[in-house]
């Protein structure tokens, strides 16, 4: 098995408790609500949110993926840092065992927020990852975090 890291950051105009409540804390609720097209429900089939609980998020029928799990391995709501693992479902295909997440969220000067994120995928047997195989998904992950903003922008007294 190998492993495969990636990082990136982002700057939102959000304060970053407000973007840990929303994209982490309360994901469940709101994620399905923002993009019912792409994301039909997100529930706890082990746990109450906190470290060792197992999110399963289902897909809407005709899509590519019906559904996919992740374990909640760290949550620090002080440091507004969550680490989690993506462990089962069809998103990780042949290549892949899992992929680890750890999101932190910092403040930045202008009262919102920088988020970083590093991705460890550990792969099946030798198989090799370039930064392209899993381009969709970051890309995907990117779209998620911006309609989770402008929500927050638009509503200023959600998650305050």
């Amino acid at each position: 098995m190998g492993v495969t890291c990636f990082t990136q950051e982002f700057a939102t105009p959000v304060a970053p408790t407000k973007m840990f409540k929303a994209l982490i804390v309360d994901s469940h609720n709101l994620i399905p609500k923002l993009v019912p097209q792409s994301i039909k429900s997100i529930e706890f089939v082990e746990g109450d949110g906190g470290a060792g609980s197992i999110k399963q998020t289902n897909f809407p029928e005709g899509g590519h993926f019906k559904y996919l799990k992740h374990k909640i391995d760290a949550l620090d709501t002080d440091n507004l840092v969550c680490k989690y693992s993506l462990i089962e479902g069809d998103v990780l295909g042949d290549k892949l065992e899992s992929i680890v997440y750890q999101v932190k969220f910092e403040a930045s000067g202008n009262g919102g927020s920088i988020c970083k994120m590093t991705s460890e995928y550990h792969t099946k047997g030798n198989v090799e990852l370039k930064e392209e195989d899993i381009k969709e998904g970051k890309d995907k992950a990117m779209g998620m975090y911006k309609v989770v903003e402008a929500y927050l922008l638009a509503n200023p007294d959600v998650y305050a």
